[in-house]
């Protein structure tokens, strides 16, 4: 049965879902998402979100409103007559009384298994910290931080090799993949709702471009997982030559020696403990490219350090 539905959400990570719900047939009455920032060349042009830019080609109702906690907004949200609201990646607080306004509630896609990882950045942080599964929670929102009870959870399990790039997509499928499912099921009233543990709850802190410097000291199992939890975005860096180059690809290398020390002529380098061989790099200002294509054009040998 179709359902009248408010979709509030705003990166690349939110497409999935909202096009899963327009392709199942529901009455998608609003999309609310962040206002689009200068951009383009100069600044000049304004750049609308990937939400908007797809709810625009839909042909769907558009608001970009800078808050939600004065009258004004929430008498517009509830005027809307929703069944529920789902948000995905939105990046505005909602407050009880737009909490409250949809007659099933707001649904959430969260990048984790709850409750480990709330918060802003769970994609990187789990791979950061190098877990070896992560997953969707279709959550009901609460007011709290992604404290909500749980709907739906399915774990998905993260390669070694596998970047936050990667990790990202298949996680923006999966929501995808569930949020019908969820809402069908909570419009027949058979979703269960599971609180939350109070065991195991970790938070998943903004990445700061502070902590992107490749810090050679690590164990090389602790610097591969930064170098893929960082890959594309923000993307984990060091210095060679005066230049700076970002890694976006690395894989576990063999070896020893001082870190940040080339342990041959292929980028393996040396860690606090082992080695990483390094996959696909990218010079400042320039497109990425291979470790092959890297060492055509900077003649790098065994003892060379990398800071």
């Amino acid at each position: 049965m179709p359902l009248r539905l408010i979709f509030m959400g705003t990166p690349d990570f939110a497409v999935p879902t909202l096009l899963a719900l327009h392709a199942a047939g529901h009455e998608i009455v609003a999309v609310y998402t962040r206002a689009a920032k200068p951009g383009g060349r100069r600044g000049l042009d304004f750049v609308p979100t990937p939400v908007e830019r797809e709810a625009t080609r839909l042909g769907l109702k558009v608001l970009t409103p800078k808050s939600l906690r004065n009258d004004e907004a929430q008498a517009e949200f509830a005027a809307f007559n929703a069944d529920a609201a789902v948000v995905v990646a939105y990046g505005l607080i909602l407050p009880k009384a737009v909490l409250d306004a949809p007659r099933l509630g707001c649904f959430n896609v969260h990048a984790s298994l709850l409750p480990r990882w709330r918060g802003a950045a769970p994609i990187h942080r789990a791979i950061m910290a190098g877990d070896v599964d992560s997953g969707i929670t279709i959550m009901q929102m609460d007011e709290g931080l992604d404290t909500g009870a749980m709907m739906m959870r399915e774990a998905m399990p993260i390669a070694p090799d596998m970047t936050t790039g990667e990790l990202h997509d298949a996680l923006a499928a999966l929501g995808a993949r569930l949020m019908p499912v969820a809402l069908a099921a909570a419009n027949r009233g058979t979703l269960n709702a599971t609180p939350q543990p109070a065991e195991g709850v970790t938070y998943a802190e903004k990445i700061s471009k502070a902590e992107s410097r490749i810090d050679w000291g690590r164990p090389a199992r602790d610097v591969h997982n930064h170098i893929r939890g960082l890959s594309p975005f923000p993307g984990a860096w060091f210095e060679f030559d005066g230049a700076r180059v970002k890694v976006l690809r690395s894989t576990l290398g063999s070896g020893s020696g001082a870190p940040g020390t080339a342990l041959d002529d292929a980028l393996t380098i040396a860690c606090g403990d082992g080695a990483v061989r390094l996959v696909q790099v990218q010079r400042e200002g320039k497109k990425a490219m291979s470790a092959e294509e890297f060492l055509r054009g900077t003649a790098v040998k065994a003892g060379a350090l990398f800071v």
